[in-house]
């Protein structure tokens, strides 16, 4: 077998090693009353998706759109004010409370979090009163209705489904 040589110098802690600075496209910034939509049926802990559209959905909101997450599935679970170890509130590692951290960020910034309370509650046994303080329970035919409504304001769409 042989090893290939690596030559250069080691990497310090600080270092670029990609060119941040070289961006393609515009920064392109809402018009007044442009609106965005992000979907979620994803399963928390499960993979990066569900954090970083949740990322993807405060950028968004940054941005000037009126911004609405939509969890539903799983994804009702992100939702979850009851998660914490030892107690609720308690980050047993970095990041286990990741989820709840960003979607505060997002709803203090100003976006709308709903969550389905089918899925929620027939599911994982969530009542409304575990969901985080600003997150609204929604009946899961709103879930459908509120794809048709972005459709008909034609906000900008994103849809994540992991299983």
């Amino acid at each position: 077998m042989t090893v290939v040589q690596v030559v250069g110098e080691r990497v310090s802690k600080g270092d670029a090693i990609v060119d941040y600075e070289d961006k393609v496209f515009d920064d392109i910034q809402a018009e007044t009353g442009e609106k965005a939509y992000i979907f979620m049926h994803t399963v928390p802990f499960e993979g990066s998706v569900g954090l970083v559209n949740m990322l993807t959905a405060t950028r968004v909101r940054r941005k000037g759109f009126d911004t609405s997450i939509v969890l539903f599935g799983p994804g009702s679970l992100m939702a979850s004010a009851s998660r914490g170890f030892p107690t609720v509130g308690d980050e047993a590692f970095p990041g286990a409370l990741g989820y709840n951290k960003q979607l505060q960020t997002f709803m203090n910034e100003g976006g709308k979090v709903y969550a389905c309370r089918f899925s929620a509650a027939m599911l994982y046994g969530m009542r409304e009163v575990d969901m985080m303080e600003g997150v609204k329970p929604v009946n899961p035919l709103d879930i459908l209705d509120a794809q048709l409504t972005a459709r008909r304001e034609g906000a900008l769409v994103m849809q994540t489904w992991t299983v």
